[in-house]
């Protein structure tokens, strides 16, 4: 089987969709495929230099790339392969240019083209986005072979797709582990010296960045009412990811507990494994994901999940964590003070849960997929 992997244009540095198809790369090729992966490659964009690198000039310069170049070149390369997948939803305008061979889209989410749409009022997107959405959302409508990682993905697209859902089949097909996290007690000397005076202290964690269905307003807010608890009366609240916003360092300012509130940016995967196995819990009330990889990172390292009571959260979790309403900080306080006293069982059975995400096994569910394509399955 020769299978023809598209990849995402690197300076947009999507990085987790990049490690999504390096991953694919790597797994298929070791089950004996003949498997190459493309990409856009940089010819215009590379006439934005200096100051123009950080301007719309440079995005309009990457349209021209991705959108008028590659698609002849991917038209010519999809020729010489039984099938071609196309590995993150927001190419979805490439399945035209795939020379009429069978051809797989992996949903992430449809997050940005519910935005576009109107769909949350936290957030606006203006009209260039909203443009590119209603043509990424146009392509899916007319793919009739799609992965979702996440049934409550899968439930989105199938509503936005419209009368189109009748013909696309639709696969849930989990992510794996994008690394391979484990328990991991032991702290570097270097992490040591990243987290200074606090190494040793207890702490909750929180890991993602700053969009915002992430909701790190409201793990601060949820700190806030475990730091007034008698049993978390010396914990911290590490937040590691992006740097943090204007926005979210007023609210870290004004929550009262400022002094217990540690950022951490630029954190390895051997420093999270590290963080994940020595946190009293993560703490994950984000409003809205198309999959939720932390859940399931954390759980690997024995580390106890308290996260938002609704899909895909739940879905991920696997009914093995605190679920909390995210809008309630008081409660989710109360849920997981609770929940933790039951920490050794969840963590168990965290780790029964990460079975669910072993790469071997959904490889193969690629494969056979890939399979019953190339079959003829209607």
């Amino acid at each position: 089987m020769r299978i023809l992997l598209v990849g995402n244009y690197q300076p947009d540095q999507q990085q987790s969709m990049q490690r999504y198809a390096q991953w694919l790369l790597a797994a298929l090729r070791a089950m004996g495929f003949t498997v190459v992966l493309i990409r856009p490659a940089e010819y215009f964009s590379k006439l934005a230099i200096g100051p123009l690198q950080q301007t719309a000039v440079a995005k309009y310069l990457g349209y021209l790339d991705k959108f008028l170049i590659f698609p002849g070149q991917l038209s010519v390369a999809a020729r010489q392969y039984d099938l071609v997948h196309i590995c993150d939803h927001s190419n979805s305008m490439y399945l035209k240019a795939t020379a009429g061979k069978p051809a797989v889209i992996t949903c992430h989410d449809v997050l940005a083209i519910r935005s576009a749409l109107g769909e949350f009022e936290v957030t606006k997107t203006g009209w260039t986005g909203r443009w590119l959405q209603a043509w990424i959302l146009r392509g899916l409508r007319k793919a009739q072979e799609v992965v979702c990682v996440s049934e409550k993905t899968a439930e989105d697209l199938r509503r936005l797709a419209g009368p189109d859902e009748r013909k696309m089949h639709r696969q849930v097909i989990l992510n794996p582990l994008n690394w391979r996290y484990k328990h991991q007690p032991n702290v570097s000397e270097a992490l040591r010296a990243r987290l200074g005076a606090i190494a040793g202290e207890p702490y909750f964690l929180h890991v993602g960045g700053n969009q915002w269905y992430k909701n790190r307003p409201g793990v601060v807010r949820i700190f806030r009412q475990l730091a007034s608890m008698e049993e978390f009366g010396t914990a911290r609240l590490l937040l590691a990811g992006k740097p943090l916003t204007g926005d979210l360092q007023k609210t870290i300012a004004e929550s009262g507990v400022s002094d217990r509130i540690i950022a951490l940016t630029g954190t390895s995967n051997e420093e999270l494994e590290t963080l994940y196995s020595n946190a009293l819990a993560l703490i994950f009330p984000s409003l809205e994901e198309g999959f939720g990889w932390p859940i399931a990172e954390a759980q690997a390292c024995g580390c106890p999940v308290a996260t938002t009571n609704r899909p895909p959260m739940t879905e991920v979790a696997g009914g093995t964590v605190i679920l909390f309403d995210p809008d309630d900080p008081v409660g989710a306080a109360q849920a997981i003070a609770a929940g933790l006293r039951q920490r050794e069982q969840l963590s168990e059975e965290g780790l029964k849960n990460v079975a669910r995400f072993d790469e071997e096994k959904i490889v193969e569910e690629y494969r056979s997929l890939y399979a019953s394509i190339l079959t003829g399955r209607a």
